[in-house]
């Protein structure tokens, strides 16, 4: 899925459990990749890419119980917040890609035509039958602001089935947690805060049994006229966002934390706090820097 994964598991220091620990590992980095295979767009022959060339055929693709619990929960989300999340945004990642590469904007030919095949509508779902319809063609799936968490929640999952609930899964910063570790009321994490002199640091939570998941452009953008250009991207125009937020959020899976992240990157403090309440138990934390080389604030904490 183009990122890195690590497993955290505690358990006794015995020959035994060391023996049984790793057993545990190599199932859960087992289940990892049978996920790649299904839904990263980086592999040529996913079940995802594989949807993806359907486009336009009018034919309606059966798909694993993988991609289609990911699929229904995207199309969830996409619903919920009116398109700011959106898996259809697959043409427009493509040309952001290569433009951050080349450090330059994407010329507004490209945009237009990659737009065409993008909208949450044209994803078509038969509960019935498990089956998917992209019913416009060129367009192209992009599962990479939830399928992480997905794969985290899974990961632990094998974990816990093989007797270790003590333990936590890092998805390329999509954390998901279970059973605190022993003599501690949960895992230590650092998350992202302002101090009263509009510092950016990092706050201590111990946490269990939750997933979090943190979204921002501090890595990955492009800068243009002054501008700068997330790598994160509004489905409803085809740009990279340009309000320079970090967002963090907290929620019961790590399915939701991730998608939920993704989603408040796009829709920024205002229009986020209305989409808050309709999906909680969840808490967030929105950090805007005020001006390229100032000060930060929390313009939106809720639940924390």
């Amino acid at each position: 899925m183009g990122t890195e994964f690590e497993i955290v598991i505690f358990g006794e220091k015995t020959e035994e459990n060391r023996l049984a620990a790793h057993h545990a590992a190599r199932a859960a980095w087992a289940r990892a990749d049978s996920l790649n295979a299904r839904l990263s767009d980086y592999l040529p022959e996913s079940e995802l890419n594989r949807l993806s060339a359907t486009a336009g055929s009018g034919k309606w693709v059966p798909v694993s119980d993988d991609l289609w619990a990911v699929l229904v929960a995207a199309q969830t989300y996409a619903q919920a917040s009116q398109g700011a999340f959106d898996v259809t945004v697959g043409p427009l990642t493509r040309i952001w890609r290569h433009a951050i590469r080349r450090n330059t904007l994407p010329n507004d030919a490209d945009l237009a035509q990659a737009r065409r095949g993008v909208g949450f509508q044209h994803l078509q779902l038969d509960s019935t039958n498990q089956t998917v319809l992209l019913s416009q063609p060129s367009m192209r799936l992009d599962l990479g602001g939830i399928a992480k968490g997905f794969a985290a929640d899974e990961m632990l999952e094998v974990l816990v089935q093989h007797g270790f609930s003590q333990a936590l899964v890092d998805a390329g910063g999509d954390i998901r947690l279970g059973d605190a570790p022993p003599l501690f009321s949960g895992w230590r994490l650092e998350i992202s805060d302002v101090d009263a002199s509009g510092r950016l640091i990092q706050t201590v939570h111990f946490l269990s049994n939750s997933a979090v998941a943190t979204s921002g452009d501090r890595y990955r953008n492009v800068e243009a006229d002054g501008i700068r250009y997330s790598h994160i991207l509004d489905p409803r125009t085809g740009m990279g966002v340009t309000h320079a937020h970090l967002v963090t959020v907290i929620a019961p899976t790590g399915m939701a934390a991730d998608a939920l992240a993704s989603t408040f990157s796009v829709l920024g403090a205002t229009d986020g706090v209305t989409f808050e309440h309709a999906t909680s138990p969840i808490a967030v934390r929105i950090i805007e820097r005020l001006g390229p080389d100032g000060p930060f604030q929390v313009v939106e904490a809720t639940g924390f």
